[in-house]
C-alpha cells in the first residue's frame, strides 16, 4: 500500500448523510421507500462490497424506509459481512431457492405499505436493470396489490453524481495510481512487444502502484491511429509508425479512474501529432467550460467546436465524457442531449474523440472534479504533443 492511502471504508456518518439526503427527496416525491438490487446502490447506501456480485445466481435486496436506517434482504452467505456494515436490521434466507428467492421476505417487510396504498421507488431508467428474475418480480408484485412502483431513477443518481469529500478523496488517489501507471509506460513497454503483453505488463504495474485490481484495460495499436477502441488484444507486435493507446480503469477500494494515453511508436507523423494536439486542446476547451451553472450540453460544445477544426463532420461515438465514482461510467453524459446542470461534487471524465485519415482515430481523456471555481484535475495531465516510445 502507498504511503498515502486514504483510509479504507467511510464512517457511518457517511451512510447516515446519504440516507438522510435521499429520505428528503423521498418526502418530495411523495415516496415510502426506495427498493434498490444492483451493486452500486446497495453499496453507496450500505457500504456492503463484495466481488460475490459477479455470480448472477442470487438476488440483493436493500430497503431504503421513509424514516430509519436502510434494511437489508439479503441470500445468507452475506449475512456476516452486511452485519458489519452501519445496518441494524439485516434479513436472509439459504439461497440459492429459485422457489422463494427472498421473496417472502420482500412480501413481509413491503405488505404494511401496499396495504396503506403507500407508492415506492424503484429505478427503472437509463443505465438501470431489474436484478432479479422478472418472474419474481411479477410475483412480488401479485402479492402486493395496492402499492405503487415510481421510478426513482433521477432521485438515486441525482445523489451519486455529486461526491462527498471522502468520496473524492479516493477518487483522487486511484487517479494518481493510474498517472503513476501511464507514466511508466515508456520504460516497460517497447517496440516488438506484442499488444496482448503490452496490456497484461501494464495489469502488473497498475498493481505495483497500489491498484487493487484493473478490471479495465482496453486500447488499439496501428499504422499512423487505430480504429477500434474497445476489442480484446491482438498478438500484433508494436511497430514503427504505430499510435498506442491505452483506456484503464483501475480500481481502489471500489471507486474507479477512467483515462486514456496515447504514443507513438519510434516516430509520429504529421496527422497523428495534429489529431492529438487538436485533442488535447478540446480537452482544455471542456476543463475552462466544467464549472458549476454550465450543463455536460455546454461541455459537450465547447469541445465539439475544436474537434470541428479537424473534423468538421462530427462523430458517432455519441459523448465527450461521462460521470465517473464507484462504476466506470455514471451519469451524467457530455452530449448535446444532456442539460444536467454542473455542481460543485461532480467527477467527470473529459473524452474527446474524432476521425482522421483512411478511417483512423484518436480519443484523449482526463478526470476532472468540479469545484466552485472550475474543474480541479484529478490525472496528470497528458502533454500536448503526442510523446514517442523509443524516439
Amino acid at each position: 500500500m502507498r504511503p498515502d492511502a486514504p483510509q479504507r471504508g467511510f464512517h457511518e456518518a457517511e451512510f447516515a448523510a446519504r440516507t438522510a439526503k435521499a429520505q428528503a427527496r423521498m418526502a418530495e416525491a411523495g415516496l415510502a421507500g426506495l427498493l434498490l438490487m444492483t451493486e452500486p446502490e446497495v453499496r453507496y447506501f450500505s457500504g456492503f462490497q463484495t466481488l460475490f456480485w459477479q455470480s448472477p445466481t442470487r438476488p440483493w435486496f436493500l430497503f431504503v424506509p421513509a424514516a430509519g436506517k436502510p434494511i437489508a434482504v439479503i441470500p445468507e452467505i452475506g449475512a456476516v459481512l452486511m452485519r458489519r456494515s452501519w445496518l441494524d436490521d439485516v434479513r436472509t434466507w439459504s439461497a440459492p431457492q429459485p422457489g422463494d428467492d427472498g421473496i417472502s421476505l420482500l412480501t413481509d417487510l413491503l405488505a404494511p405499505l401496499a396495504k396503506a396504498g403507500e407508492t415506492i421507488g424503484l429505478m427503472k431508467g437509463h443505465e438501470t436493470s431489474l436484478r432479479m428474475p422478472l418472474g419474481d418480480w411479477e410475483r412480488l408484485m401479485a402479492n402486493l396489490p395496492g402499492l405503487g412502483i415510481a421510478d426513482a431513477t433521477r432521485l438515486v443518481q441525482g445523489l451519486r453524481m455529486v461526491k462527498s469529500p471522502a468520496e473524492i478523496e479516493k477518487l483522487r488517489y486511484i487517479c494518481e495510481i493510474g498517472s503513476a501507471t501511464f507514466d511508466r509506460v515508456p520504460e516497460v513497454i517497447a517496440e516488438g512487444m506484442p499488444l496482448e503483453e503490452v496490456f497484461r505488463t501494464f495489469r502488473r504495474e497498475a498493481l505495483a502502484q497500489g491498484a487493487d485490481d484493473a478490471p479495465y484495460v482496453v486500447g488499439a495499436s496501428e499504422p499512423g491511429g487505430y480504429s477500434d477502441v474497445i476489442s480484446p488484444p491482438s498478438r500484433r507486435p508494436l511497430q514503427a509508425g504505430d499510435v498506442l493507446m491505452l483506456d484503464t480503469g483501475c480500481s481502489w477500494d471500489g471507486y474507479f479512474c477512467d483515462f486514456d494515453r496515447n504514443w507513438a511508436v519510434g516516430k509520429a507523423d504529421d496527422l497523428a501529432r495534429r489529431a492529438h494536439d487538436t485533442l488535447w486542446r478540446a480537452t482544455e476547451a471542456g476543463l475552462a467550460a466544467a464549472k458549476p451553472g454550465n450543463s455536460c450540453a455546454d461541455l459537450f460544445r465547447a469541445m465539439s467546436a475544436v474537434i470541428a477544426e479537424m473534423y468538421k463532420s462530427g462523430g458517432d461515438i455519441g459523448r465527450l465524457g461521462h460521470g465517473l465514482g464507484t462504476q466506470l461510467t455514471e451519469q451524467p453524459s457530455h452530449a448535446a442531449f444532456d442539460e444536467t446542470v454542473l455542481e460543485a461534487g461532480m467527477v467527470l471524465t473529459l473524452e474527446p474523440s474524432l476521425s482522421y485519415g483512411a478511417g483512423l482515430m484518436m480519443v484523449h481523456e482526463e478526470n476532472i472534479v468540479i469545484r466552485s471555481g472550475g474543474a480541479e484535475l484529478l490525472t496528470t495531465r497528458a502533454p500536448q504533443e503526442l510523446p514517442v516510445i523509443g524516439g
